[in-house]
């Protein structure tokens, strides 16, 4: 199987390491096997698709756990699809337990407690974060608890090559991003006969699908997504509450977040006579609005994207 990454191994105290898995991760305790205080690792940082991704490099002297005091310090926001990239991983949650090896998957729940326990050969791990709120609305609870990824399902292969392309900069990040849901959420669905106690579709997740569809319709707002759910917009608002959000703010998100990733695949000698047609193209009919918006999002101007690409 060929490598996601190239990990860097470097040692470094235990509790600089520990800081950064928290600052990427939440809440997680770095425990060395050896007791020595040093431990080779390193945490890295990419945006791939829609998705914020770390990669951790860990030596396999080494134990990660968040325990139900870390849960209550730290409450949990995501859900995190973790490949093993190089060597060897136990990862345990929920009363099960997985053996990942090179190309394995697990998607670990930022709520249960977990413990990752690294033997072998050093640890090269990609993981994908996923906001759980929105993954539990989109696939109801198929998706929490800790499920693996088993690669026997033909679908494991389609996911695992989707995410290749993701860390490959140069692909169609947005595009590929919600091949990525489909694809989790065909196979989440796929397996719901394996997993009990399974909630059935919302109106939430409904809408979701909605948005994703024909949210870069200009015409498309919150009155029209109503009406296609055949609710009132009240009714509409009070289903999105638990997000933290409207029906606007998120397609609103939506469009920003298309507009940013085709910006970003762009070349910088296109940027005079592109930026209007991404806007456009985006769900936006409004360029200053789009500017004012971007900018608020993103601390940045959309010029100034294209030429950091």
């Amino acid at each position: 199987m060929q490598s996601l990454v190239t990990p860097i191994h470097m040692p470094v105290p235990v509790e600089i390491l520990q800081a950064e898995i928290r600052k990427v991760c939440g809440v997680f305790d770095l425990e060395p096997m050896r007791g020595t205080g040093v431990i080779a690792g390193d945490v890295a940082t990419r945006r791939i698709g829609l998705f914020d991704t770390a990669i951790v490099g860990l030596d396999a002297s080494s134990h990660v756990e968040r325990g139900a005091k870390a849960i209550r310090q730290d409450p949990g926001e995501h859900l995190f699809l973790l490949i093993q990239d190089s060597g060897q991983c136990r990862v345990e949650q929920n009363g099960r337990a997985a053996e990942l090896a090179a190309g394995d998957m697990f998607l670990v729940d930022s709520v249960k407690p977990s413990r990752f326990l690294y033997g072998g050969a050093r640890s090269s791990q990609v993981s994908i974060h996923l906001p759980r709120d929105e993954m539990v609305h989109r696939f109801g609870d198929t998706c929490t608890g800790g499920v693996s990824i088993s690669r026997s399902d033909p679908l494991w292969l389609a996911i695992r090559a989707v995410v290749t392309k993701m860390l490959d900069a140069s692909g169609a990040q947005q595009q590929l991003g919600e091949a990525f849901l489909c694809l989790m959420g065909a196979y989440l669905q796929s397996n719901r006969g394996m997993m009990p106690n399974r909630a059935p579709e919302t109106l939430l997740s409904r809408a979701l699908a909605l948005i994703d569809r024909y949210g870069l319709e200009p015409a498309f707002g919150p009155r029209e997504l109503a009406s296609r759910l055949n609710v009132s917009e009240r009714m509409l608002q009070r289903h999105f509450r638990p997000l933290g959000e409207t029906p606007g703010q998120r397609l609103l998100k939506r469009r920003l977040e298309v507009a940013h990733a085709r910006l970003a695949e762009r070349a910088a000698d296109q940027a005079s006579d592109g930026i209007a047609a991404i806007a456009y193209g985006s769900g936006f009919n409004d360029l200053s609005y789009f500017y004012r918006e971007f900018r608020k999002k993103y601390c940045t101007t959309p010029g100034a994207v294209v030429r950091c690409h």
